[in-house]
């Protein structure tokens, strides 16, 4: 098996949150992302998958979540992955700490052990987020947003991984393709895809699961074939790895890194537009087809839930 497989970057970042409609308010609304799907979890069709990116939800800009009324809350901790860092554009700190202070949300500004300045600050469930000034590829405009395109978030560009395991940067650069770039202040910056990172470092407490949390980062390959190529090595290596998984707008396999955080590896296509038009995604409850002769029993176990289309689903 090739050692030159590296997968794209990063795909999508799926974390599990508490109530559905203020997750929607956050993150459509507080954020201006735009909400490209709604759907339910494949494994579980009782709760939502809410997706948000760009315009068209591009791999890399996509924060997916489940929601779950009750529960705990989930506390960082080795095992799991920690803050998600989204890239904003050059000259947009101020404006974005304007934004949050207006809309109530308590943020401060800090400093990464590799001197990019942060803005800090977490969502309605204390899911961990910080933006920083890059320059990245520009993301599908998306006129629906009340942030201004020339301040709108561009996407994920850094990743907290914490782990008590030796083993986790190893991982990250044998099996998928990444490359050590410096380490200060007891994190390893590892590069993956491009322009993407993992931080990596020990904490003094193990990772609770929970509201807050994040469930899995998702990394992109091209296409089905690179994605049968990881699953091999991974498979050759001894890890346990799942079968390709269809969730319908991209194909899928699991396993976790020898700290144990969940990884995915998603196929970059065919994307959100599969079952619906550019201009009506996330405009109404779209079901996998196993599901689709269960609607009305789905849709009336689902809590209500407003959509920035006006649309009401579930309830």
């Amino acid at each position: 098996m090739s050692n030159q497989l590296s997968v794209q970057g990063f795909h999508h970042i799926t974390a599990i949150s508490g109530d559905a409609q203020s997750n929607v308010d956050f993150y459509a609304g507080v954020l201006g992302l735009r909400l490209v799907k709604v759907t339910v979890n494949f494994d579980d069709p009782t709760a939502y998958h809410l997706y948000y990116g760009d315009g068209i939800g591009t791999p890399g800009t996509a924060l997916t979540f489940f929601p779950y009324a009750g529960g705990r809350s989930a506390r960082t901790g080795n095992g799991a992955f920690g803050t998600t860092i989204l890239a904003i554009p050059e000259g947009s700190m101020g404006f974005w700490e304007e934004r949050l202070a207006s809309k109530g949300v308590s943020a401060i500004r800090s400093r990464s052990p590799f001197g990019e300045e942060s803005l800090e600050f977490g969502d309605v469930d204390g899911f961990a987020i910080a933006l920083q000034e890059k320059v990245t590829k520009e993301p599908v405009r998306w006129e629906g947003s009340e942030v201004p395109f020339e301040h709108a978030i561009r996407g994920v560009t850094t990743m907290q991984l914490h782990s008590r395991s030796g083993s986790s940067a190893n991982f990250v650069v044998d099996q998928l393709g990444g490359e050590v770039l410096d380490e200060k202040e007891g994190v390893v910056r590892l590069a993956i895809g491009e322009g993407n990172h993992i931080d990596l470092s020990t904490v003094d407490r193990e990772a609770l699961s929970g509201h807050g949390g994040i469930h899995h980062v998702a990394v992109a390959v091209k296409d089905e074939a690179e994605q049968e190529a990881f699953h091999a090595r991974l498979y050759e290596q001894g890890r346990h790895v799942s079968p390709v998984m269809n969730r319908t707008y991209f194909k899928s396999i699991y396993f976790r890194e020898p700290g144990g955080a969940l990884y995915e590896i998603a196929t970059l296509g065919p994307g959100f537009t599969v079952d619906e038009t550019l201009t009506d995604l996330g405009a109404g409850l779209y079901l996998p087809p196993q599901y689709e002769s269960h609607r009305a029993a789905i849709e009336a176990n689902l809590p209500r839930l407003k959509l920035p289309s006006g649309v009401v689903v579930g309830g």
